[in-house]
């Protein structure tokens, strides 16, 4: 399972930012479309919300793309 840390003085990160951030998507304009795509999870639940706010101790599944889970250090 991959650590994505949110940035110190925030509380949250977007499922958007996760897909960035874990290098699965290049532009945050590539989010909506990979989204209606893939298979993804937060929390064993169904998500496709780019917008999605992922706090620390969320799990996020990704389907052929591996699992994440929010840290802050």
């Amino acid at each position: 399972m991959k650590k994505i840390k949110i940035k110190s003085g925030e509380d949250f990160i977007t499922l958007g930012q996760l897909l960035k951030v874990a290098g699965i998507i290049q532009t945050g304009g590539e989010a909506k479309y990979f989204l209606s795509k893939n298979e993804v999870t937060v929390n064993d639940l169904s998500e496709s919300r780019r917008g999605k706010k992922l706090r620390e101790g969320d799990q996020i599944k990704i389907t052929g793309m591996g699992e994440f889970t929010i840290t802050r250090s």
